[in-house]
């Protein structure tokens, strides 16, 4: 027997205060709690129908079979809650490129969770869909919310899930990617949080600083203001980014093309433009601004990148299905 063909549609989320690191590895519960916001750019499409003739389940991402080494488990846990032994086929468009630092995970957990939670017969409340998501992929569980979004990090599974904090923003916020690199990066966002926790001697100082900027960019974005949010998220990604310096063994995201973005941006807030730069795991740049100002910093960045690298985000929509067949 067959289930109903679902296809859900997520979109990715920029971290402004990062989560890197987990007191949870298995339930993915992270040290520190978190704040995003959903882009309308970049999203996955992911399509799923559980047949009880399937023995195993089956992945095609863009075309191309995977290996389901981490869907399989994501499904036990749907297949466990919904009462059902039936694999399952799941089909993924990502318009992202996967593991470049544009948090594909995220689109990729949150369009599964909604798909493939539906097609199992499960009616779950957005709160309960971000927990399921998070258990896939940390930063998923922001991804089935739109606009800005708080990841609360809890202390166990029950208490550990996203919250919207603005659905729907009336601020003109948007954000310009700069795609440095589409190839996927050297060290995933697992391997390198595990090291940074177990090694970096200032970690628990990036737990504290975290804390704060959570509170205070909360303010800075009910206020609509630009200079204090940017300002935060900037310095957020810096310190993230710091502490993979001072790991062991050390490495670092960077690239020369991302430090060339980020040399840009200063230049033009030097200016008076009110710009401000944030990096997930990955080279790839973002740029915080209002709208008023992305002519300019187009301008500006096209004079080191191709235009066609540069890409602007309007705040996105939460998960949402699409098809039910």
């Amino acid at each position: 027997m067959k289930t109903p063909r679902v296809t859900a549609r997520a979109h990715t989320n920029i971290a402004l205060v990062k989560y890197w690191g987990k007191r949870d590895e298995d339930l993915i519960i992270p040290m520190n709690g978190s704040l995003s916001l959903t882009l309308d750019e970049f999203y996955t499409e992911t399509t799923v129908q559980f047949d009880s003739k399937q023995q195993t389940d089956h992945l095609i991402l863009d075309g191309v079979t995977q290996p389901t080494t981490r869907v399989t488990p994501f499904l036990d846990i749907i297949r466990n809650q919904a009462g059902i032994t039936a694999g399952a086929v799941v089909t993924s468009t990502n318009h992202v490129p996967t593991a470049a630092g544009l948090a594909s995970s995220a689109s990729a957990y949150a369009a599964l969770a909604a798909a493939a939670s539906k097609a199992a017969g499960l009616t779950l409340n957005r709160q309960d869909l971000s927990r399921l998501a998070r258990r896939g992929s940390g930063s998923a569980t922001r991804s089935v919310f739109g606009g800005f979004v708080e990841w609360q990090a809890g202390t166990n599974d029950a208490t550990s899930y996203a919250v919207p904090i603005d659905e729907h923003p009336t601020w003109p916020i948007r954000m310009v990617t700069v795609v440095v690199d589409r190839a996927e990066k050297k060290i995933g966002s697992r391997a390198g949080m595990q090291t940074v926790v177990k090694t970096s001697p200032f970690y628990q100082e990036w737990v504290k600083k975290a804390q704060a900027d959570l509170a205070a960019i909360k303010s800075a974005i009910a206020a609509h203001d630009i200079q204090q949010t940017g300002a935060i998220a900037e310095s957020n990604a810096m310190a993230m980014h710091a502490l993979n310096l001072t790991a062991t063994p050390h490495f670092t995201y960077f690239t020369a093309g991302s430090l060339t973005a980020m040399h840009c941006v200063e230049e033009l807030r030097a200016k008076g433009i009110p710009c401000y730069y944030t990096m997930d795991a990955g080279p790839n740049v973002k740029v915080l601004c209002e709208e008023q100002h992305v002519a300019a910093i187009l301008t500006a960045l096209q004079a080191h990148f191709d235009k066609n690298d540069l890409l602007v985000a309007h705040p996105g929509p939460g998960v949402q299905i699409i098809r039910e067949n």
